[in-house]
C-alpha cells in the first residue's frame, strides 16, 4: 500500500482500546531520541508482528496506523503517533472552502485520538493548484485556527508535514521549511508543529542541520527515509543520519523520531539497522 492510498482511506473512528490490553511495554528508551515507525512502509507486515518488533528493538510508537489496528498497537504498550487527520495530501488547509468539513471532521477525529491516548495527529496544506504561496499560507493560518483548541484541550499535537513537490508530490504547497515555519508561528500554539522529514527536505533544501537548528522551535515531529529512493538510511545513500540524529537530539527535541522509509531487504532487518543508526 502506498501511503497516499493509506491516508486517503483510514477510517474515522478506532475501535475501543481497552487498558487491559496493554500487556507489554517499550522497552527503556535508548539513546536520546524516541525512536517510531510508520506503519505504511510495513503493510505487508502483520501489525501484531511489527509491534512486537519494535518493542523488541525499542521503539516507542507507530505512525499513520489505521484504526481498526489501533488495539494491536496498544495492546503492546506503544504510543499512537501522527494518527489520520482530516485532510489529504492534494485537498488541505490552503484552500478555505475546505475548512468546514476539515473542522467537522477533526473534531470527531480528535475524539477518537484522544480516547486511544494518540500524541499527534496530521495534516496537510494541500496542492496549489494555481494559488499563490502567500494566500495560501494566510487560509492554512486560518484552518489551524479553527481546529487548534481541540487539540489544545486534549493535549494532542497537530503536525503539519513537509513534502517535495519536486520528486513525489508534484504541487504540494507546504514543501519548504521557511514557508512552513511561517505558518506555525503565525498560528502561535505549542500543539501546532510542522512534521518534518528528512528525505523531503533533503531534496528540496539540502541543509538539511542548519535547518534542524534554525526551525527548532516549530519543529514538533521528524521523518526518515534514505535520498535518492526513500530505502534504507544507511551508507547506500546520500544522507548521514547518525549526524542528522546527534543534531536533533542536540536541539533538546522530546519528541518522535519516526522511520518511513521503504525497505528493500528483510524489512525488520532494515529498521533494526536504522534504530541502532539514530541511537545517539
Amino acid at each position: 500500500m502506498e501511503r497516499r492510498q493509506f491516508l486517503s482511506g483510514a477510517g474515522l473512528a478506532a475501535a475501543a482500546l481497552p487498558g487491559a490490553m496493554q500487556a507489554q511495554r517499550p522497552s527503556p528508551p535508548r539513546g536520546r531520541l524516541k525512536q517510531s515507525v510508520c506503519r505504511w512502509c510495513y503493510g505487508k507486515t502483520p501489525i501484531d508482528d511489527l509491534a512486537a518488533a519494535c518493542v523488541k528493538m525499542g521503539i516507542e510508537a507507530i505512525d499513520l496506523v489505521d484504526p481498526k489496528e489501533w488495539p494491536a498497537v496498544q495492546k503492546h504498550g506503544l504510543k499512537l503517533t501522527v494518527v489520520p487527520g482530516p485532510t489529504t495530501i492534494p485537498e488541505g488547509l490552503n484552500r478555505r472552502e475546505n475548512h468546514d468539513a476539515a473542522e467537522q471532521k477533526f473534531r470527531v477525529q480528535i475524539e477518537e485520538a484522544a480516547k486511544a491516548g494518540a500524541h499527534s495527529i496530521i495534516v496537510f496544506s494541500g496542492n496549489r493548484k494555481g494559488m499563490a504561496d502567500e494566500q495560501g499560507a494566510e487560509n492554512c493560518v486560518i484552518g489551524l485556527n479553527r481546529i487548534k483548541k481541540y487539540a489544545e484541550d486534549r493535549g494532542i499535537l497537530i503536525v503539519m508535514e513537509l513534502l517535495n513537490s519536486k520528486v513525489n508530490h508534484k504541487d504540494y504547497m507546504c514543501d519548504r521549511t521557511p514557508w512552513g515555519a511561517r505558518v506555525m508561528r503565525e498560528v502561535n500554539s505549542p500543539y501546532v508543529k510542522l512534521l518534518y522529514d528528512v528525505y523531503h527536505m533533503q531534496i528540496m533544501e539540502g541543509d538539511i542541520i542548519r535547518t534542524i537548528n534554525e526551525y527548532k522551535d516549530v519543529i514538533g515531529h521528524y521523518h526518515t527515509g534514505g535520498n535518492p529512493g526513500r530505502n534504507e538510511i544507511d551508507e547506500t545513500q546520500e544522507i548521514y543520519y547518525p549526524a542528522v540524529a546527534r543534531a536533533v537530539a542536540e536541539t533538546g527535541f522530546s519528541g518522535y523520531f519516526a522511520h518511513e522509509f521503504i525497505p528493500k531487504r528483510d524489512p525488520l532487518v532494515s529498521l533494526a539497522e536504522a534504530v541502532k543508526i539514530c541511537t545517539v
